[in-house]
């Protein structure tokens, strides 16, 4: 039988997104901003040449370069999962055990490198980042919280903004000022401590 343009498969429409191509492209978004690269030095024609495709590829999946920017590195800070709910206690430590380990870990530093280094420069990209990385957290965080004011495990009279500074603060302190140099600082129990006294200074007195 002759195939016809009527018998024939239609063919979809456009370009087929390529899972590999795209995973080649964060990647090296990722590489060259770990690697120091101020958000003013990255250029498409950089990421394009680091994931070896063209810079049609890259445009044909992002419109700009800070759009490239805000999904690389929305990667590196995926929602927290589910929390169990059980007590604040245990919520904490799985909340900081994710925060410890991205905070030991040269690409999950970009983001705040960038809050703290490229606001002024890049005051509408750096809070699209922070929109799409950061903030979710924040309120996930305010809200485990919130629920130990209201469960009784923590003060009533609790400051959220300041519990939540002491928390994040804690953790980067002790992952950037005292590191796998301190006694137990990669013993399984590290994070269970951090939290136990943190909560020191939030439970009911």
């Amino acid at each position: 039988m002759t195939t016809t343009d009527e018998t024939r498969a239609p063919r979809p429409a456009g370009r087929p997104r390529s899972a590999k191509a795209e995973k080649a492209i964060i990647e090296a978004t990722l590489d060259l901003i770990s690697e120091s690269v101020s958000l003013s030095e990255l250029s498409i024609e950089a990421v394009a040449a680091r994931a070896g495709v063209g810079k049609t590829t890259i445009y044909r999946r992002w419109s700009s370069k800070e759009d490239l920017v805000v999904d690389a590195l929305a990667v590196l800070k995926s929602p927290l999962p589910p929390l169990a709910g059980r007590s604040v206690r245990e919520d904490l430590i799985t909340c900081l055990e994710i925060m410890r380990r991205e905070a030991s870990d040269t690409r999950s530093r970009c983001v705040m490198n960038i809050a703290m280094n490229e606001a002024e420069r890049h005051p509408r990209l750096v809070e699209r980042i922070l929109r799409a990385t950061v903030r979710p957290r924040q309120e996930a965080m305010r809200a485990l919280l919130q629920r130990g004011v209201e469960t009784g495990e923590l003060r009533a009279d609790l400051d959220l903004p300041i519990a939540m500074a002491m928390v994040v603060g804690t953790v980067m302190w002790y992952v950037k000022t005292a590191g796998s140099g301190e006694a137990g600082a990669d013993s399984e129990t590290l994070t269970e401590r951090l939290v136990d006294h943190i909560l020191a200074g939030l439970v009911p007195r």
